[in-house]
């Protein structure tokens, strides 16, 4: 009852099936293209035309608001983006201060390692200029110790 199927095949259509008729494939994939581009290409027209006719009824509401349309859209616009940008703001916060908290509890947060080895090369750096300067000190000001 088990039956064996050939995985590198589509099921539908066996290589005997397509090598057979292929002028028929072709014709069914090239009907298949122009039905659906045709349609597509219908509702583009309809959706163009819908546009122009909407856009030919609105001018007229548009030219006597647009006083008061251009600054309210301005105003909508200015406050949209201050509250996304604030919201931004606050979810950068809130996650840099989480970051920050499991850092400092030591639970190992991501970057860790990074920041550490910074901290541990800024210390190194900040060491050799101040033995530097204590070098330089010692033998360029006069009454140093020589």
């Amino acid at each position: 009852m088990a039956m064996s199927v050939d995985h590198h095949r589509p099921q539908h259509l066996s290589h005997h099936e397509t090598s057979r008729n292929p002028l028929a494939h072709q014709v069914v994939k090239t009907a298949t293209a122009v039905t659906a581009g045709g349609s597509l290409l219908v509702v583009s027209g309809l959706t163009l035309a819908a546009t122009v006719i909407a856009l030919t009824m609105a001018t007229p509401l548009l030219v006597l608001f647009s006083p008061v349309l251009v600054p309210a859209a301005l105003t909508v616009f200015l406050l949209v983006t201050g509250f996304l940008i604030s919201g931004g703001f606050g979810v950068a916060a809130v996650s840099v201060l989480s970051w920050i908290y499991r850092y400092v509890t030591g639970k190992h947060p991501v970057g860790a390692d990074s920041l550490d080895q910074a901290k541990n090369t800024l210390a190194g750096k900040a060491r050799e200029m101040k033995d530097k300067a204590e070098q330089f000190g010692q033998h360029n000001v006069p009454g140093g110790n020589q």
